[in-house]
């Protein structure tokens, strides 16, 4: 496999306006993507109407939509109305907080969003259940705390099962000491929930093990994940949320030309 693509990550919660002037700067660095949170108090899918508007080549992604506190047909009617591009656009979809159906409820979500005519549907998957059905239903899956080998390791099962499955991991990132605390409370809180402290107990590995930080050259830490999945995104943990601090972090970050 090639080495994947590197993405910028960050959180809806920015807002339209913030996101813009991040996304225009994503696309100057040479970003291949700019993937936004999609949180009670941030809507994605507008965030992403924002940085359209202002970038052209930028590709746009939720990372993701939990389908079960939004349903799939009003996704479907938000993207319509906001005139989102669909040639640029990958809608990144989870099963949310709720468990029982999750497979059915993601695997309905996939199908209404397709007849909708968004193309590019990928899943937000932990297990290795939800992992197939975004390789197999979807366009992919977007993996999340996970060190590069386990990336590695799922990318591997999943192309043998869906060679054309797309492959993307988040990866939090804090490349300067002041963003540090930040991670690490970011980190712990992950590692609290039950079924990410599993997770990380069947992978046999600590929560800080699947960030990259402290680091001002990203060096070996990047490239052990570009070379386990089709694309990387970093999801930017800056000290302060603020644009000068995100484009800050796009700049440090920029991709090497390809």
């Amino acid at each position: 496999m090639s080495r994947g693509t590197v993405s910028l990550g960050v959180a809806g919660s920015l807002g339209p306006a913030a996101i813009a002037q991040i996304a225009a700067a994503a696309e100057k660095a040479g970003f291949d993507t700019l993937w936004v949170n999609d949180t009670p108090d941030g809507d994605a899918l507008a965030a992403l109407s924002a940085a359209a508007e202002v970038t052209g080549r930028l590709r746009l992604a939720t990372g993701v939509v939990p389908v079960d506190r939004r349903p799939p047909s009003a996704i479907a009617e938000e993207v319509a109305s906001l005139g989102l591009p669909t040639e640029r656009l990958t809608l990144g979809i989870g099963s949310g907080i709720a468990r029982e159906g999750a497979l059915g409820r993601v695997r309905e979500a996939v199908e209404v969003l397709h007849d909708a005519g968004v193309p590019r549907v990928v899943v937000g998957a932990l297990g290795p259940k939800m992992r197939r059905l975004g390789a197999t239903a979807a366009e992919g899956v977007l993996l999340n705390w996970v060190p590069p080998v386990e990336a590695a390791a799922q990318t591997r099962e999943l192309k043998a099962l869906a060679p054309t499955a797309h492959v993307a991991v988040y990866v939090r990132t804090a490349i300067v000491s002041a963003a540090r605390a930040r991670l690490d409370a970011e980190t712990a809180r992950y590692a609290a929930f039950p079924n990410y402290a599993a997770n990380f107990a069947r992978m046999g590995v600590d929560a800080a093990a699947t960030t990259i930080r402290d680091v001002t050259e990203l060096g070996d830490a990047l490239e052990a994940y570009t070379e386990a999945a089709d694309e990387v995104v970093l999801r930017a943990i800056v000290p302060e949320d603020t644009v000068e601090a995100y484009v800050d972090f796009a700049w440090r970050t920029a991709p090497a030309p390809r």
